[in-house]
C-alpha cells in the first residue's frame, strides 16, 4: 500500500508544474493533500485523475484545504463539521457528503472547524482510517519577537493560536485513534504539522532554536503524542539515525539547491501499521526549476497485504524526479 503525503501549496499552481504528471507516475494507492487553496468550482479539469476526492475546502478564501484521494471510493468520510464534498473519477462537480464529523471536536479545536485542516476516511480496500491535516504554521511568543524582524510583532497571538490548536488536536487524534480502533482500524495521521521535533530535521537547527516550528514547546508537544502504544513517526522509526529527509525548502535563495530543509511533512502511525513500513522517501525534484511545491511529496510503502498492491523495489525509479531515501 504506496501512501503519499503532499503540501501542494495551491493545487492549481502546482497542476501547472506538472502535478498530474506526478500522480499518474508515482501510482500511490491513497495520497493526502494540504493547502489546496481552491474553491471545489475552480479546481483544475483532470487534476486528480482516476482518484475519488474526498475534499475540505474550508471557509477562508484562498487558504488552507485538505483532501484524500483514494483508488476506490471510501466506506466513511469525516470532517470537523464545515462539510466535506466528494467525487468519484470522471465526475465533473464535487457533491456535499452527509459524513460525520471525526469526533466531537475538543474545545481548543471548535475555532477551527470551519478552516479546512482535517479530513478523514476509511479506506475500502484496507482496515486503515487515513487522515490529511494542516497545522497553522504559527508565530514567536511575545519575549521573542523583535520589531523589524520577519514579521511585524504581535504580541504573540500566533504563537498562541498554534500552541491552542495543537492542544486540542493531541486530543483529537487520540479519540479518533480510539474510534478507529472500535472500528476495527488501524490509524494514520499525515500532513504538515509545521514543526521539525527534533535536531536531525532541519539543515540549520543551531540558528533555528528561536523559530517557529522548531521552538522547545513544540518539539516536546511532538514528543508527547508518539510512544509504543499510540503512535509512531513512520519515517523516522525506519531511519532513526539520518539527517531528515526534508520535506520543505524555502523558495528563497539557495535553500533548495543546497539542501537546506526542514522535515515538517509527517506519517504518524499506529503501532502496528507502523510496524509494516518498510520504505520512506521524499519526492525531491531533480532542479529547482522542477519543482512542484516549497514542499515535496513524502511517500512510504506499507505491506499492509500478503501481497503489496506494488512492488517496494520499484519506488526508485518511479516518479519525474529524485527520491531522497536514506539508508
Amino acid at each position: 500500500m504506496r501512501v503519499a503525503s503532499f503540501n501542494v501549496n495551491g493545487i492549481r499552481a502546482t497542476q501547472r508544474r506538472g502535478f498530474d504528471r506526478w500522480l499518474a507516475e508515482r501510482n500511490c494507492d491513497v495520497v493526502a493533500l494540504q493547502e489546496m487553496r481552491c474553491p471545489a468550482a475552480m479546481l483544475p479539469d483532470g487534476v486528480f485523475g482516476d482518484y475519488h476526492l474526498a475534499y475540505d475546502q474550508g471557509t477562508i478564501n484562498g487558504r488552507n484545504g485538505v483532501a484524500v484521494l483514494t483508488r476506490h471510493a471510501p466506506e466513511a468520510v469525516r470532517g470537523w463539521g464545515a462539510g466535506v464534498l466528494v467525487r468519484a473519477p470522471g465526475e465533473n462537480h464535487l457533491e456535499a457528503t452527509d459524513h460525520d464529523v471525526a469526533w466531537p471536536l475538543a474545545r481548543d479545536l471548535r475555532r477551527f472547524g470551519g478552516e479546512g485542516r482535517y479530513v478523514e476516511v476509511d479506506l475500502a480496500e484496507a482496515p486503515v482510517t487515513v487522515a490529511s491535516l494542516y497545522v497553522p504554521k504559527g508565530g514567536l511568543p511575545e519575549h521573542l519577537q523583535r520589531p523589524g524582524g520577519r514579521e511585524e510583532p504581535d504580541g504573540g497571538a500566533k504563537y498562541a493560536r498554534k500552541m491552542t490548536f495543537l492542544a486540542g488536536l493531541a486530543r483529537h487524534i487520540g479519540h479518533a485513534r480510539r474510534a478507529a480502533a472500535a472500528r476495527g482500524r488501524e490509524y494514520l495521521l499525515m500532513g504538515d504539522l509545521n514543526v521539525a521535533p527534533t535536531r536531525q530535521d532541519l539543515r540549520n537547527w543551531r540558528s533555528n532554536q528561536k523559530s517557529e516550528g522548531f521552538l522547545p514547546e513544540e518539539r516536546e508537544w511532538f514528543a508527547s503524542i508518539l510512544s509504543p502504544r499510540s503512535f509512531v513517526d513512520v519515517v523516522r522509526r525506519l531511519h532513526p539515525d539520518a539527517d531528515g529527509p526534508y520535506s520543505w525548502w524555502s523558495w528563497r535563495g539557495q535553500a533548495f539547491v543546497n539542501d537546506v530543509g526542514w522535515r515538517i511533512d509527517h506519517h504518524l502511525a499506529t503501532p502496528a501499521l507502523a510496524r509494516s513500513a518498510v520504505s520512506a522517501v521524499v519526492d525531491r525534484e531533480a532542479s529547482y526549476e522542477e519543482r512542484l511545491s516549497d514542499h515535496a511529496p513524502v511517500v512510504v510503502d506499507y505491506d499492509f497485504f500478503p501481497e503489496p498492491a506494488h512492488p517496494v523495489d520499484s519506488i526508485v525509479s518511479a516518479g519525474n524526479g529524485n527520491h531522497s531515501a536514506i539508508g
